[in-house]
């Protein structure tokens, strides 16, 4: 295991895992809760996401942008887009809104133009899949090309089976093994 990997795992089990009874986003309960944004935006930590995010998608060829649904997406792709300069990987990012504005320009997907290029969805925490899918919705309605979902943390609660069974690859950084939570 890498440097960065070692230490974000141990970041997210001291700083963002809480235990307790929860309702997660998909209405599931749980007890335990993985608050990323505890450590995703810290600025010890952001760089930890975005190398140990950028290891995992660094196969992926001709990738122009990375993003999700906000509000989880944004502090991981603003990670990986800052690590990527660093190591001399341009990746731009994007952000995609609930809905589209009803304003301005009426845009859902938020950021450089991402019609016609190949886009990594990224999320912090996946527990069914909802949100990389909703987000790929709407990528899709602009013409981007949706390469793979790629997540800091999996619940193992079926967002990998959902996202590949709608044809999409999933990479996930870290599961509840990583950070103790293994049932």
């Amino acid at each position: 295991m890498n440097d960065a990997r070692r230490q974000l795992i141990e970041y997210i089990r001291s700083d963002a895992v809480f235990r307790g009874e929860f309702t997660l986003t998909s209405g599931r309960k749980s007890n335990y809760y993985v608050d990323l944004r505890k450590v995703s935006l810290d600025h010890r930590v952001a760089p930890l996401i975005g190398e140990v995010m950028l290891d995992l998608v660094s196969d992926i060829p001709d990738v122009a942008a990375v993003g999700g649904m906000t509000m989880g997406a944004d502090p991981i792709a603003a990670a990986v887009l800052h690590r990527g300069v660093a190591r001399g990987v341009n990746y731009d990012a994007f952000v995609v809104r609930k809905e589209p504005k009803d304003h301005g320009r009426g845009r859902q997907v938020e950021g450089p133009d991402v019609a016609g290029k190949r886009v990594i969805v990224v999320e912090d925490t996946s527990t069914t899949g909802g949100s990389p899918l909703a987000a790929i919705a709407a990528l899709e309605r602009v013409g981007a090309v949706v390469a793979a979902v790629a997540v800091v943390v999996d619940r193992d609660t079926g967002a990998r089976e959902a996202i590949e069974s709608a044809g999409y690859p999933y990479r996930a950084a870290l599961g509840l093994n990583d950070l103790g939570l293994a049932t």
